[in-house]
C-alpha cells in the first residue's frame, strides 16, 4: 500500500463513482474523461493493494475495501471542504475568526451592540457566536470549541481564567391584575407563593432560583419550562405563572406583552457575567483585542 500515491482528484472522483454505482456518470459529474477516470480508479486500487470495485455490466459495485475507503473518503473531503471554505476567509482579508459562547443573558442584553460595534471597528475579525447555558459555556472553552465563554456567576469554571464582563440585575415579572402587581418590591420568599415559569433545570438562572428556594425550606411552584426569555414572558402575559428574569432583557417586552416589572428584594438578584478564557497569555492578537473591547464595555 503507497498511500502517498492517492490524490484527493481520485478520492473525489472513487466517491462520485461510488455513489452514482457507474463510472462513465461519476467521470461526468468530475469532469473527467471516462478513459482518464477509469485509469485513475486503477491506480488508486493499485495504491491500497485490493480491489475497490466488482465491475459488471450494469456498472460497479464496492468492495468490502471500497465499502472501507468511502467512510474514510467522506472524512477527508469534508474536512478538505471546511479548510477551503476557512481559508478563503484569510484570501479575502480576514485576519482571524474568535469562536464565541455565551449565556442567552449576555446574548439578549449586551452582546448584540459589543459584537456590531466591534466588528465595525475590525471587519478583518470574524464573530462565531454560539448561545449556551452557562455550564455548556464553561465546557466549550475547556475542550476548545470556543476560543472565549461567558457565562453567570457560580458557575463552577473548572480552572477557566476568569475576567468580570457586565453586572446584571435579577428582576420579578407579573402580569398586570396580578396580587403582587401594585407592589414595588417584594422579597423572593413572598413571590414563591405563586406558580412560576421559568428556564430549563441546566440553565444559571433556573438554578440559583432553585438553591434560593432551597434556602428557604420551599419548594418552587414550577408550573412550566420554556427555553427562551421572550417565552418566558409570553408565558407569564398568558397567566400561567410569574417569572424571574434580568432587568434589561425583560424590558423592551413590558409594554407590549403588558407585563409588570417588580424589584426583587434580595442581595442575590444583583449578579455577575464572567468571561471564561483557558489561558489569555496563549490567546491570539485578534482574540485578545476583542476580549478588551469586551471589558472595556462591561
Amino acid at each position: 500500500m503507497n498511500l502517498h500515491r492517492v490524490d484527493l482528484v481520485s478520492l473525489s472522483l472513487f466517491s462520485l463513482v461510488a455513489r452514482s454505482g457507474s463510472i462513465s456518470k461519476g467521470a461526468a459529474v468530475a469532469a473527467l474523461a471516462v478513459g482518464a477516470a477509469s485509469k485513475r480508479l486503477t491506480d488508486l486500487e493499485h495504491a491500497m493493494g485490493t480491489p475497490l470495485f466488482d465491475r459488471h455490466s450494469r456498472g460497479v459495485t464496492l468492495t468490502p475495501a471500497g465499502q472501507a475507503l468511502q467512510r474514510h473518503a467522506q472524512i477527508i473531503l469534508s474536512a478538505v471542504d471546511q479548510m477551503a471554505a476557512d481559508l478563503s476567509d484569510y484570501a479575502c482579508g480576514l485576519t482571524g475568526v474568535v469562536r464565541l459562547w455565551a449565556n442567552t443573558s449576555a446574548v439578549t442584553q449586551f452582546l448584540p451592540r459589543e459584537v456590531s460595534e466591534f466588528v465595525q471597528a475590525n471587519s478583518g475579525i470574524r464573530i462565531e457566536l454560539e448561545e449556551g447555558d452557562s455550564q455548556d459555556v464553561v465546557l466549550a472553552v475547556l475542550d476548545g470549541r470556543a476560543d472565549v465563554g461567558i457565562f453567570a456567576e457560580r458557575t463552577p469554571t473548572l480552572g477557566l481564567q476568569v475576567l468580570n464582563y457586565h453586572h446584571d440585575r435579577l428582576v420579578l415579572v407579573v402580569p398586570q391584575g396580578h396580587p403582587l402587581a401594585s407592589s414595588r418590591a417584594v422579597r423572593f420568599e413572598k413571590a414563591i407563593e405563586f406558580d412560576f415559569v421559568t428556564l430549563s433545570n441546566a440553565t444559571s438562572l433556573a438554578r440559583r432560583l432553585q438553591a434560593e428556594t432551597e434556602v428557604l425550606g420551599r419548594k418552587l411552584k414550577n408550573r412550566i419550562q420554556v427555553r427562551s426569555f421572550d417565552a418566558m414572558c409570553q408565558m407569564v402575559a398568558a397567566g400561567m405563572g410569574i417569572a424571574v428574569l434580568p432587568e434589561a432583557s425583560v424590558r423592551p417586552m413590558l409594554r407590549a406583552m403588558n407585563l409588570r416589572q417588580i424589584t426583587l428584594d434580595e442581595p442575590w438578584s444583583d449578579r455577575t457575567l464572567l468571561i471564561g478564557i483557558r489561558d489569555v497569555s496563549a490567546l491570539p492578537r485578534h482574540v485578545r483585542v476583542f476580549i478588551d473591547h469586551l471589558v472595556g464595555s462591561g
